[in-house]
């Protein structure tokens, strides 16, 4: 059963405000019956909005599995969706509908799930809107651009009862979960120090451009959104847009929450009790981008520290991968990147003290399986692999390396009250004023 066409209607008419304000409390919507299991014989209808890059990417992931189809895509750019529209035509056999704005995609009845694979300024709105219109969500990593927005974000999952799965597929990677069950048999000993880092040599500069009129076919307006008006610049549009601090948090929140997701996820760790980063740009100082090209950063667990690492321009990171985590123990040291994972054991007298387990190679694509395991949750009430809590805590650690970074001190973090005790600076930095007649949704933890 879905949200008839008029409900939905109610729901974008109290929602706007103006010609782009959206009300700031929270008007829960949640469909009749929304926590049905549906039938594995029903066919899937879901919508995609911000289609050009992982958005198509999951799209056609989903597109591989059998009785689902993308009825609608939404994106500011009039060249992307008449191409992916084009695509995704050509995998399915029907073109989907096209929308520039969308909450006239949310109006649709016919919904059972949206894709979003906006730019982060975007994901909390979006979410948010998604699940008071009765739909589940897929929605690519970061979870948002804030703290603040992060913690709207999984406030409205838990008030809305809306399934939330984060573009963080490496959780449905069976030998990321092997490395995992091996850092919690216990074997490598005690594991004091945790490294987690992206070294991103395909990563050159990105060129001094000059501002200039907006390309024809796109809303450039619906494209900034909530954030600060600014001229249209190249730079700052479609891929660049994470290397600028308005839109996203650079390869600290981009590759960091995929990274830091698993170092966490070994620990079973909680967040952490303080950060303190230091780098900038150095490998580019002259180049157009806003965020550090080289950074690191230590995380204070109280039982274990994390470093992170990231540079731009090179590709031999620590033990010669070019991404990983590697948990630092007592008996040994386990390593494991997208490619696999060994461990490395620490000897005694000439003995390993630790078992160098073999290590499975599996086929198949992980970004399969992560929307396999979505569309299973709504067909069957599988568990999600990576719900809104897990994408809360990677990007919430990442965004507080980047406070720390941004502080240029120590950082101290408090759980129970959200804060960074009483630094002003660093507080400051947790949430964004939107713009542009847009408002944050109301909902708090």
């Amino acid at each position: 059963m879905r949200l008839s066409s008029d409900s939905r209607r109610s729901f974008l008419k109290q929602a706007a405000v103006g010609t782009a304000a959206v009300a700031a409390g929270p008007a829960i919507w949640t469909r009749p019956g929304f926590a049905r299991v549906a039938k594995p014989s029903d066919e899937l209808r879901f919508a995609t909005i911000g289609i050009r890059g992982m958005g198509f990417t999951n799209t056609n992931s989903l597109l591989q599995q059998d009785n689902i189809r993308c009825v609608a895509i939404c994106d500011v750019d009039d060249e992307v969706l008449a191409r992916r529209s084009a695509d995704t035509q050509e995998r399915q056999g029907v073109a989907p509908e096209t929308y520039t704005d969308y909450r006239r995609l949310l109006e649709r009845d016919d919904l059972d799930f949206v894709v979003i694979g906006s730019p982060d300024h975007w994901h909390c709105l979006q979410a948010v809107h998604a699940m008071e219109a009765g739909l589940d969500v897929y929605l690519e990593k970061p979870l948002a651009n804030t703290i603040s927005e992060c913690d709207v974000i999984m406030a409205a999952a838990r008030q809305t009862g809306r399934r939330v799965q984060m573009g963080q597929w490496q959780r449905s990677g069976p030998h990321w979960r092997d490395a995992v069950d091996f850092v919690h048999s216990g074997a490598l000993g005690n594991i004091r120090t945790v490294k987690a880092w992206a070294y991103q040599g395909w990563m050159k500069p990105v060129p001094i451009l000059a501002d200039e009129s907006v390309p024809a076919g796109v809303d450039y307006d619906m494209w900034l959104g909530p954030m600060p008006h600014r001229p249209f610049n190249r730079n700052r549009f479609h891929f660049n847009f994470r290397w600028f601090w308005d839109y996203a948090g650079g390869l600290m929140t981009d590759w960091g929450v995929h990274i830091v997701d698993y170092a966490l996820y070994g620990m079973n760790a909680p967040y952490p009790q303080s950060v303190m980063a230091t780098g900038g740009k150095m490998a580019y100082p002259d180049d157009a981008s806003e965020t550090p090209d080289t950074l690191q950063a230590v995380f204070d667990f109280g039982q274990f520290t994390m470093l992170w690492e990231h540079a731009t321009g090179i590709d031999l990171g620590p033990y010669g991968r070019n991404h990983g985590v590697a948990f630092i123990g007592n008996n040994g040291t386990l390593v494991v990147n997208r490619q696999g994972w060994e461990v490395i054991a620490e000897e005694e007298g000439g003995e390993a003290l630790v078992q160098v387990p073999a290590t499975p190679i599996y086929e198949g694509s992980d970004v399969h399986r992560h929307t396999l395991n979505f569309t299973n949750a709504i067909r069957h009430g599988e568990a999600l692999n990576a719900p809104v809590d897990v994408g809360h805590k990677a990007a919430v650690v990442c965004h507080m390396g980047n406070i720390a970074f941004k502080t240029g001190r120590k950082i101290h973090w408090d759980q129970e009250s959200r804060a960074f005790g009483g630094d002003e600076e660093a507080n400051a930095l947790t949430s964004i004023e939107y713009q542009n007649g847009w408002e944050m949704p109301g909902y708090t933890l």
